[in-house]
């Protein structure tokens, strides 16, 4: 049931069209479970050798979210989130995150996502709190002009 979620043009973390945007894609495994696979450049480092954790904390951002994303159409903006950086995260190295849907009242969704090697050793973890965009602001939103759709994979 692996099926791929849209991105967008202009998105830090999966922007098609965004120079500096990590470009992830993100994948829903079951319902409420999404993961991605990705490599982050050593031009997003803090420290030498370490991953900036303000970029970890953007792709927990993206991925706790997209947990609850069962239709495409379904946006959140995360109200809280709560990061725990278990180890240092190295650049150049592959790396999946996963997101992990929470419990739902009204408005309101909590998630668990995740950065870890392949291996299954957590770096690093955050809890989420989401809330609903109210559907006035959704039909604001011009999905055409955020590139918001599936975009294909790329060919290796």
């Amino acid at each position: 049931m692996i099926k791929k979620q849209p991105g967008s043009k202009n998105c830090f973390v999966c922007g098609r069209e965004n120079p500096i945007s990590l470009k992830l894609d993100f994948y829903v495994i079951e319902p409420g479970l999404v993961r991605t696979e990705f490599t982050i450049p050593a031009q997003y480092e803090g420290y030498p050798g370490v991953v900036h954790g303000g970029v970890l904390a953007a792709i927990l951002d993206e991925t706790g979210g997209r947990a609850h994303m069962d239709e495409p159409t379904h946006l959140m903006v995360t109200a809280q989130l709560n990061v725990r950086y278990r180890k240092p995260v190295p650049p150049n190295t592959p790396l999946e995150a996963v997101g992990v849907a929470g419990e739902r009242k009204g408005r309101v969704s909590y998630a668990h996502a995740e950065i870890r090697t392949l291996e299954g050793d957590v770096l690093t973890e955050g809890e989420l709190v989401l809330v609903d965009i109210p559907e006035e602001k959704l039909t604001e939103m011009d999905p055409e002009e955020m590139g918001w759709r599936v975009y294909p994979d790329e060919e290796d």
